[in-house]
């Protein structure tokens, strides 16, 4: 009986039969999504107390921005999408704003609060929503696979199958890590992952439910294994860390009080400021813009338009967890790729952000279990969702090479660039460039935004 009443209860809440979905599958896509994110409490904290952060309040405030933002989600447009502090925001906060150009870590946050402002405006007044729709669906398609190549990209490099070599990127050697060692600290692990894929791809093809978070958790039990036996021998100064949760410390919350409405408006009036701020603005913008098309193409949640119905509501999440974030003490807070991971699982609605929330939430009473799933387990995840958005390929029309063309631009720089946005600012660009030499442009409808945007981003590789 009290089944049948929960089920009444999610189904009216979030619509599970109109969106072809149940409660099991929610439940699992949303721990799926989690596991492949759960990197960013232990990451954020690492890269922003490089800006002189207490790396304790700042996983506490990674943690509390990512549950209040991912709710809103759910709850403003019943969407599977979770959002945390994001990478690359952060490093650029760290980094560039504070070490490199002398800000103090409060005047960053400032900046990025500011951000946040400007964001809710801009969802108030449909701009975003606009820029959205008025991307052509080849481009939001090409989004979608740009994205998912960009993911397996990340994956193998956090399982470090890809590292640095003469030729910019190169395969690890195995062959060397016997020679020096390091095949107990490294080269154990990258094989892990390699047999994590497999695995991962074994359970997709016989379509067993969950087969992603199963692959997580077969990957990490193996490294366990390895760990327990003497094949994997952690090495902190190496950045290969025990896969066994640290319970030492007990399961008490860090005290978020040191960087809590920390914020410092003093340099508020100053051109740097302004460069700072648009930085984050446009960066935030065009990376969760991306990751919403991508995403909501490959989940099919797009209509014959190419639109997003409750693009509003997911807009606002955004930009209401970045100024939360701030006030909380962490960089932007955005709409994570990784939600990839749990769409592909099934997830389809709110349910499935909601139980990543609760996870968020949990983690900072189980930091320790949390924290203690490595890379190598979650690369596996991330290799074989960015085939699933490799998929959307096929819905690109390739007969028509003023609309590939453009595609395949905004396909190639997303990994080769590491960067969502500038994939969309190349794509936009070479869209309009194309199509107006060629005289296709007026046969095309492109929107007078479309060419704003061209020029706008035009301007941003000239003046920034």
């Amino acid at each position: 009986m009290e089944t049948k009443k929960s089920g009444g209860f999610l189904e009216r809440l979030f619509h599970l039969t109109e969106n072809h979905t149940d409660a099991r599958t929610e439940i699992v896509a949303g721990i799926t999504t989690f596991m492949t994110m759960a990197y960013i409490l232990a990451v954020n904290p690492s890269i922003l107390s490089a800006a002189g952060m207490d790396s304790g309040a700042v996983f506490t405030a990674t943690a509390l921005a990512s549950l209040f933002a991912t709710l809103l989600m759910a709850g403003l447009a019943n969407y599977p999408f979770v959002l945390a502090p994001g990478m690359g925001l952060n490093a650029y906060f760290a980094y560039t704003v504070v070490l490199n150009m002398g800000y103090t870590w409060e005047m960053a946050l400032a900046a990025v609060f500011m951000e946040g402002i400007i964001f809710i405006a801009l969802s108030l007044t449909n701009v975003r929503e606009a820029i959205f729709n008025a991307i052509p669906v080849n481009l939001k398609h090409a989004v979608s696979v740009g994205i998912g190549l960009f993911i397996a990209f990340i994956g193998l490099q956090n399982a470090k199958i890809v590292v640095d070599g003469a030729t910019l990127v190169t395969m690890f050697s195995f062959k060397s890590s016997l020679g020096d060692g390091s095949f107990y600290t490294v080269g154990i692990t990258v094989l892990l992952a390699i047999i994590g894929i497999l695995v991962t791809a074994v359970l997709v093809v016989k379509n067993v439910k969950g087969n992603i978070l199963w692959g997580i958790i077969i990957t990490w039990i193996l490294g366990m294994v390895c760990q327990a036996i003497g094949l994997y021998r952690p090495n902190p100064e190496l950045g290969m860390y025990s896969v066994f949760p640290n319970f030492s410390a007990g399961f008490g919350i860090p005290d978020m009080s040191p960087t809590f409405l920390k914020l410092d408006f003093s340099r508020v009036i100053s051109l740097d400021f302004l460069v700072v701020m648009f930085a984050f603005l446009f960066v935030d913008m065009f990376d969760t813009l991306g990751t919403l098309i991508g995403v909501a193409s490959k989940a099919d949640m797009l209509d014959k338009d190419g639109k997003l119905p409750q693009i509003k509501g997911a807009l606002m999440a955004d930009a209401v967890g970045t100024t939360a974030g701030a006030l909380f003490g962490t960089s932007t807070t955005t709409t994570f790729v990784e939600s990839a991971a749990g769409v592909a699982e099934g997830g389809r609605t709110g349910l499935t952000a909601v139980v990543a929330a609760i996870l968020f939430g949990l983690s900072l009473f189980l930091s320790p279990i949390f924290l203690a799933i490595p890379s190598f387990a979650t690369a596996p995840a991330l290799v074989v969702v960015g085939f699933l958005m490799l998929t959307s390929v096929t819905k690109i029309d390739f007969a028509d090479f003023t609309e590939a063309i453009p595609s395949y631009i905004a396909i190639i720089a997303m990994p080769f660039m590491y960067s969502i946005s500038e994939g969309i600012s190349l794509g936009i660009i070479s869209y309009v460039v194309i199509n107006l030499v060629t005289g296709r442009a007026k046969e095309k409808k492109i929107s007078a935004l479309m060419y704003v945007l061209a020029i706008l981003f035009v301007l941003k590789y000239i003046l920034i």
